[in-house]
């Protein structure tokens, strides 16, 4: 039985890429419904596309499911981010029946307001030195690489764990920890006098709810490590989720099989 929320949020998909965990995603959107999809930015990696090309089924199969929940009655929001920065130059474009937004604001079902972008924008390295964002994330992908044989081999054994080796030496390195918290103050210091009472993110790849001095910070996390998303309960709660795959995708799925979705 799916889950059905009022909003959900993703981000940082990296369709395009090998570090993506389609798999995953897929069982996600399977299981998980809404009336209103954010889709928090780097959902298509061009930064791993403009190296090699790398796009298997599966990520084919991830945007054919979100243009079909666009086409029944689930409004679907695109926020680029900066590994698809060349679709802000669409804001305000509706490409089959999704709209894109380079930030909108958010009001739950009990009249708090969000401001939803990706989050790059509040980032010093990734707004004014892009050359050391990408060398960055080149050596994050090198991590990535070597996460993805570790979770083959847990998978082969039977082991269900979202245990990253990214995302352990992260929280290991002091001023990566540091520049997650420069991060996280940067967004509220802007934001929080500009009439929200919060802001939805990603970018960070570190999913959160926060308070920080009445203002709440939300970031979505990712589909490559943590496999996370906000939703939005229809009492207006938000609540971070985890997900596992519940279903085998050698199952198939009857609504994959229909011509008439």
């Amino acid at each position: 039985m799916n889950n059905t929320y009022r909003t959900i949020w993703i981000s940082d998909l990296h369709l395009g890429s090998t570090q993506c965990q389609a798999d995953i995603l897929l069982d996600f959107l399977k299981f998980n419904d809404s009336e209103k999809l954010y889709l928090v930015g780097d959902i298509i990696d061009f930064w791993s596309l403009s190296k090699k090309m790398y796009w298997p089924r599966e990520h084919n199969t991830v945007i054919q499911k979100i243009l079909r929940k666009a086409r029944h009655n689930t409004q679907v929001i695109y926020v680029p981010g900066n590994h698809d920065e060349n679709v802000r130059e669409y804001d305000n474009y509706v490409f089959g029946d999704i709209i894109v937004k380079n930030s909108e604001i958010h009001t739950t079902a009990n009249g708090k307001r969000f401001l939803v972008v990706h989050g790059d924008e509040y980032d010093t390295i990734a707004k004014y030195h892009q050359w050391i964002a990408k060398l960055g994330s080149s050596g994050y992908d090198f991590l990535l690489e070597i996460n993805r044989f570790l979770r083959v081999i847990r998978r082969f054994l039977g082991i269900q764990s979202h245990f990253s080796l990214a995302a352990f030496i992260k929280f290991k390195v002091k001023n990566i920890v540091q520049f997650i918290s420069d991060y996280e103050e940067s967004i509220v210091n802007t934001l929080k006098n500009e009439g929200v009472d919060g802001v939805i993110c990603g970018h960070i790849h570190h999913a959160e709810i926060k308070d920080i001095g009445g203002f709440l910070y939300v970031n979505t996390g990712d589909f490559v490590e943590s496999c996370t998303a906000i939703v939005e309960h229809f009492s207006g709660e938000l609540e971070l989720i985890s997900w596992q795959k519940l279903q085998d995708a050698t199952i198939p799925d009857p609504l994959e099989a229909s011509p008439t979705l």
